[in-house]
């Protein structure tokens, strides 16, 4: 994930280099990059990693409520416009954090939780799957700021389909 991270960041400096740059410039960025890519993230105390967990629970079980309050919303009749912008607010704000609640250390072998070991063992897939559960997120709250209802339970049922991509894979059951 933070590999991911910092490959990002390399390919970022590297994009933001004009063509115009000298050989010695870009060459410097290259070498940026490369020891971007390569740098090691500290490791957790144990304490660090359960405070981690905790909060990587709170912030999907918020997600999950806002998510949860639409679904009621759509239930009712009459949806509640101001409830789902509110909720689509709130998801789109934590979507884009959520690989940043995943690093090596917070796995079931530290402390409970329903995040499977199959996080760290296929980061990139996991991360994907993150990627698209956060723009399926901003869509849905794009939807609920214009008001169009139909537009809202398009993406709304879409961002669904893309926790149920990950959840399906990296979430054990509830005991």
């Amino acid at each position: 994930m933070v590999r991911t991270a910092c490959i990002a960041l390399g390919a970022i400096v590297l994009l933001s280099c004009s063509s115009s740059k000298s050989n010695q410039a870009n060459a410097a960025s290259n070498s940026v990059a490369a020891s971007a890519e390569t740098r090691t993230p500290p490791k957790l105390t144990h304490d660090q990693a359960l405070a981690l967990m905790k909060q990587r629970n709170d912030n999907m079980k918020a997600m999950g409520d806002a998510a949860g309050k639409v679904g009621k919303s759509f239930q009712s009749g009459s949806p509640d416009l101001n409830v789902i912008r509110q909720a689509a607010a709130q998801i789109a704000s934590l979507a884009p954090k959520v690989v940043s609640w995943f690093p090596a250390g917070t796995g079931p072998d530290v402390g409970k939780t329903r995040a499977k070991a199959e996080i760290w063992q296929k980061p990139e897939d996991f991360a994907s799957k993150a990627h698209d559960f956060s723009q399926a997120a901003m869509d849905f709250n794009d939807a609920a700021k214009l008001g169009d209802m139909n537009r809202i339970k398009v993406t709304f049922g879409a961002m669904g389909k893309t926790c149920k991509a990950c959840h399906d894979l990296y979430r054990a059951p509830e005991h």
